[in-house]
């Protein structure tokens, strides 16, 4: 891949895109080619493959999806399920037909089975059972890697598929509703210190930002507390979804970023199995190895945004899987490895988030 390559980008404007485009530009990568939502709906065939035929891009990271927490994925499976495989479809197909010559297609670990041996292996894959509350976002990624390898069995491409971890990072999505576990944390720690801390200026500021539906910075300090207790939100407590007991696997998406410009460079489908009469499980597992409860991650958090307040844990609310953390041997053996720890990535978010 040179400096002067076309990469296109999908999915530019979100954690994960945007953790790619600041690391490519830092890296020399300034050919870069990407488009909004408004500028180009990514769900319709047509304008994908118009796009496609008139930009002719060298490179594709595939990085754009729907996605989100429990709550959004058991809530709104229609949506992901549809979404997801038009999307991943519709550009996996056209890069094949504009003679791509890399494409990376990002998933997420969540297409494992429920119930498997930890650390999770790459060969885990399609094994038994998924977890039901994330099934139609995992059955669409399972598709997605399957048309990688597919593509590239019948059609000599080279489409690579990666499975991060759960990650975190700048520009994350901090929504109470459809946010991830760490970010929805974050945000209902820091406003659960400032009713605790009196900062009246600091929790409508929040507000003003970050708009929660059903409330705005003008109302009443009263009716702001009131509306935020609805969200578990309190001076003396956070609640937290859950028995607080499953363990989880965090990657900060800078690392992320890193590890597919590295994939890019220098990783080729050839390498990413071995040879046998059955070609499969290809993709490719990405993270940190390290886990962590999800007690200990509020009390990380806790311990960074300085909140001495307690944690309430809703124990009638789903866990999803009790425990998960990927196995990164084979990534590890490709020459790769992630960076930022826990503590220090938290840090990060926050500064920025406060900023």
């Amino acid at each position: 891949m040179h400096k002067s390559s076309k990469i296109y980008v999908a999915g530019h404007k979100g954690l994960v895109g945007s953790a790619l485009i600041n690391c490519l530009q830092k890296k020399g990568y300034n050919n870069l080619l990407y488009r909004t939502r408004s500028e180009l709906d990514l769900i319709n065939q047509k304008e994908v493959d118009f796009f496609f035929q008139k930009e002719q891009p060298d490179y594709v990271i595939l990085a754009a999806a729907k996605v989100g927490g429990i709550l959004a994925n058991n809530t709104y499976r229609a949506e992901f399920i549809y979404e997801n495989l038009m999307i991943q479809n519709n550009i996996i197909h056209c890069s094949y037909l504009n003679k791509v010559k890399k494409l990376l297609f990002l998933g997420s670990t969540c297409i494992y089975p429920k119930n498997i041996t930890q650390p999770i292996t790459e060969s885990a894959l399609l094994t038994s059972e998924l977890e039901y509350t994330n099934e139609p976002y995992a059955i669409a990624k399972i598709s997605g890697i399957k048309m990688c390898e597919s593509y590239n069995l019948q059609y000599g491409t080279n489409f690579l598929s990666i499975m991060p971890t759960n990650l975190y990072g700048l520009n994350d999505n901090f929504d109470l509703k459809n946010s991830h576990v760490l970010p929805a944390l974050v945000r209902k720690i820091h406003l659960a210190k400032c009713i605790r801390d009196k900062n009246w200026d600091s929790l409508r500021e929040d507000i003003n930002k970050r708009p929660i539906s059903g409330i705005n910075a003008s109302n009443s300090t009263i009716d702001i507390i009131s509306f935020l207790k609805n969200f578990g939100i309190t001076s003396d407590f956070v609640e937290i979804w859950g028995t607080g007991k499953p363990t989880r696997e965090f990657m900060y998406s800078a690392d992320l970023a890193d590890a597919c410009v590295f994939l890019l460079k220098n990783i080729n489908f050839s390498d990413t199995y071995t040879a046998s009469k059955e070609i499969k499980n290809s993709h490719i597992n990405i993270g940190t190895g390290e886990e962590i409860s999800v007690f200990n991650l509020a009390e990380l958090i806790k311990e960074v945004i300085n909140y001495k307040g307690s944690f309430l844990f809703d124990k009638s609310k789903p866990d999803g899987v009790l425990r998960k953390v990927s196995d990164l041997s084979k990534i590890n053996s490709l020459g790769w490895k992630a960076k930022t720890t826990l503590k220090e990535g938290i840090n990060i978010i926050y500064q920025s988030y406060i900023e």
